[in-house]
């Protein structure tokens, strides 16, 4: 359909080396954007999303290398740690507000000057964890995500006039090269965190990478020209599964 259609437009991927980056910059290139990637290696630009200058930098030369166009830029990078609560330290809180907020922050803004004069849409890649307590020594990441919500929520409302949209999407477990060794770990109750989170998941299984890029490219299209400040969940019904739920049936009498 002609409303997905981002031919031509310039979209930089941050993170976009491996897993669900790799899967939304190959999205939006097949569906005939120029596509920019950022990442720590890997990428058409070496960045690290702790360093502010460095995001400056990348976005300034893509910008400028294509007569000042910039029309989708996707904050998918992304930094985790697992240690719990009481051990958590000041240098690991801050590695991980520094990749998952501030460089959040400072890839739109420099986004947002290229773009404030025509319009573009800046879509963050957030989670679950957002909204929901993952337990498990996540409470740095969490923290983040949540952070990112709110974030893409001001900046929505802060550059709509400008028609600059700003949206998330909030995946579950994902099927990537990075997460999947955690399934089994033995540390993660016990070996069987893998059947855990299956249960909290509707649709019994975790998310492929290609189905997070496809909300990506919902978002980044003109197909989704109304909305801005939304978070769009991409998680097999995961949020929608009360506290205390369960998956399955009740026998019928």
């Amino acid at each position: 359909m002609s409303d997905f259609n981002v031919f031509g437009r310039v979209a930089v991927v941050t993170g976009s080396a491996q897993g669900i980056g790799r899967a939304i910059a190959e999205r939006l290139s097949a569906a005939g954007a120029e596509v920019v990637g950022l990442d720590l290696s890997g990428a058409d630009y070496s960045c690290d999303m702790r360093e502010i200058d460095q995001i400056r930098s990348a976005l300034a030369d893509v910008v400028a290398r294509r007569g000042g166009a910039l029309d989708i830029l996707v904050n998918n990078a992304g930094r985790g740690c697992h240690t719990p609560p009481d051990e958590l330290s000041p240098e690991e809180l801050r590695d991980v507000l520094d990749v998952n907020v501030a460089g959040y922050f400072f890839a739109a803004q420099a986004a947002y000057g290229a773009m404030r004069t025509h319009g573009g849409s800046i879509i963050n890649v957030s989670s679950i964890a957002a909204t929901s307590a993952l337990g498990r020594g996540n409470l740095a990441y969490s923290m983040s995500k949540a952070a990112i919500e709110q974030m893409t929520r001001e900046l929505a409302v802060e550059w709509a006039s400008s028609g600059v949209r700003v949206n998330a999407v909030a995946p579950c477990q994902v099927r990537t090269e990075g997460f999947l060794p955690l399934l089994n770990d033995p540390n993660l109750d016990s070996g069987d965190v893998g059947r855990r989170m299956l249960g909290g998941i509707p649709i019994g299984r975790l998310a492929e990478p290609g189905e997070i890029a496809a909300a990506v490219h919902f978002l980044a299209s003109d197909a989704a020209s109304f909305i801005t400040g939304t978070v769009l969940p991409v998680d097999g019904g995961n949020l929608a599964l009360n506290a205390g739920g369960t998956v399955g049936e009740r026998r019928r009498q």
